[in-house]
């Protein structure tokens, strides 16, 4: 029987042993890793084992800042052990995760942990397993199961010099784009040990990351084709994915505006390479990858419901997650009905709109997400949708359209570059059948010669990769203007009380103008269209 006192978490593992067999101690390091924002520090767990469990003393200890899933993790290793055909003599065991000053979250070290336990056992070589980064979780029959961040960690257990990496098969796509580092994806704590134990052989998992780059760069389901009417709108979409600039529709209900605000993806620039992998370890810390997936090659689209929390938007929580801008990373951010979200949640994004990353700060732990997005939202003009409508009359009483117009913040409109009014489209635009629409290809051919242009102007400059990325300083240099050019813009200023941030942007925006038509100049035409995009500055929008 089991002695009295006997800690429980040691019961599964218990085994009576002969009494005078000799008890030797036994020190054995395993090495596995913990993801903090997007990035992976490298963690040693220490395993100790020492002599009989004296009665009323726990049978096992983890230390390290573990959090409770950490904790609870013996439970499901020594079920594991038991079931997969393991039974171990009853002795005391210590578990360190170093560095001990940093918290250890999650259900992933349960590999870890019963690899080096294993080990310290006799049942594998102690020497191999510290060529491999393990992670994963165990279930009690001891198959595994997919972890979060697979893709940083592989980053890190390369920068390291690790031979391999050996974590479940459903993450071992996601950690094989990373080259020059072998990537064993298995099913269960048997299969690991036995490759360890040389009795099996694993084949590493190869990806062709660029083959599967270009494969998954497919068309989109949806096209600008598709939208009747609305030309001066595609034209401001276009000038938006050109430079990068934040755009806001403004119009009645139904007159098309998350239509075109869906289609907007289809005409930004392919991601590079470079892009892709960073948007990827979003995607994995967040633990949103499809299964079996390794990388997002298209540009995110996210689309958050205007009950969502502010925490939930920009990331956070007791653990850090990246929030929705950090998952639209090099994407869109689209909010529709945008009076509707909190006042709160809007806020907080002007920071991040800035800066273009959002850092987490908590009393043990502060983190960076990158959050380099464009935002793109839509409003009604009013709570019944009708003002400024060509054809039908506003009901709401006096007052409330500024009211409603006031829910969005002056600081955050500043930071949108492009106000546009969407207006109704005629009956005989809607019932026409012929397709006189540009296509979304059509229209990313120009995008992406502009894009081109950009990257020439800002091959120099770190971070900046398009026009609406230029810091100020940067925006005198590039966006000069000639006499008439300063003159128009002068006057603008003064009508519309514009703000030196707006300044900037219609700077920007037509810098963007002049791109799109291969112009090396401002031009009064150019600097004309960015200053009509500022609708909500204007006289009688503020009601």
């Amino acid at each position: 029987m089991v002695p009295y006192g006997i800690n429980r978490f040691f019961v599964s593992i218990y085994m009576e042993i002969d009494i005078n067999q000799k008890i030797t101690t036994m020190y054995v390091k395993t090495y596995a890793s913990a993801v903090h924002g997007v990035d992976a520090t490298t963690i040693t767990t220490e395993v100790h084992i020492g002599g009989p469990v004296s009665a009323g003393k726990p049978g096992y200890n983890l230390v390290g800042l573990p959090d409770s899933a950490v904790r609870e993790g013996f439970q499901r290793i020594s079920a594991a052990l038991k079931n997969s055909g393991w039974r171990l003599p009853r002795l005391r065991i210590v578990i360190n995760l170093a560095p001990a000053n940093l918290p250890k979250q999650g259900s992933s070290y349960d590999l870890p942990i019963a690899i080096g336990i294993l080990s310290g056992f006799g049942k594998i070589p102690p020497a191999i397993i510290e060529d491999y980064i393990f992670m994963g979780e165990l279930s009690l029959d001891g198959k595994l199961r997919p972890i979060k961040g697979a893709l940083p960690i592989a980053i890190q257990a390369r920068k390291e010099g690790f031979k391999g990496i050996i974590l479940p098969v459903e993450n071992a796509k996601e950690a094989a784009i990373v080259n020059d580092i072998d990537v064993y994806g298995v099913a269960s704590l048997k299969e690991v040990v036995s490759f360890l134990n040389e009795e099996t052989d694993l084949e590493p998992t190869r990806v062709d990351t660029r083959a599967i780059f270009h494969h998954d760069q497919g068309e989109y389901e949806l096209d600008f084709a598709d939208v009747k009417g609305q030309e001066n709108i595609k034209r401001a979409l276009e000038l938006s994915a050109a430079g990068g600039h934040n755009v806001i529709l403004i119009g009645p209900p139904g007159a098309g505006k998350t239509m075109l605000a869906r289609r907007l993806p289809t005409i930004l620039p392919p991601l590079n390479l470079y892009e892709a992998l960073d948007t990827t370890k979003i995607h994995s810390v967040a633990g949103i990858l499809p299964s079996e997936a390794s990388l997002v090659s298209s540009r995110p689209f996210r689309s958050p419901h205007h009950t969502v929390s502010d925490v939930a938007l920009v990331g956070g929580g007791s653990h850090p997650q990246p929030g929705e801008i950090s998952l639209a990373h090099n994407g869109v951010l689209f909010l529709d009905e945008l009076p509707e979200f909190k006042r709160t949640v809007l806020e907080v994004l002007r920071q991040p709109m800035e800066e273009r990353k959002v850092t987490i700060s908590r009393a043990r732990i502060s983190v960076d997400y990158p959050a380099s997005f464009m935002l793109v939202a839509s409003m009604n003009p009013c709570p019944c949708g009708y003002y400024n409508h060509p054809e039908k009359d506003c009901v709401c009483a006096p007052g409330i359209v500024g009211r409603y117009l006031s829910k969005i913040s002056g600081p955050l409109l500043d930071r949108i570059d492009l106000h546009v009014e969407v207006t109704p489209v005629s009956y005989d635009e809607l019932s026409s059948t012929k397709r006189t629409s540009e296509t979304s290809a059509d229209i990313t051919m120009r995008v992406i010669r502009a894009r081109a242009i950009q990257e020439e102007r800002f091959k120099e400059k770190k971070d900046v990769f398009c026009n609406a990325q230029m810091p100020s300083n940067m925006v005198r240099e590039v966006c000069q203007l000639d006499d008439d050019g300063r003159t128009l813009l002068k006057k603008a200023m003064e009508r519309l009380q514009l703000s030196a941030r707006a300044y900037d942007r219609i700077l920007k925006v037509a810098r963007t103008a002049a791109d799109l038509d291969g112009s090396k100049r401002i031009e009064l035409p150019h600097l004309a269209e960015a200053i009509q995009y500022r609708s909500l500055d204007r006289e009688g929008w503020a009601g």
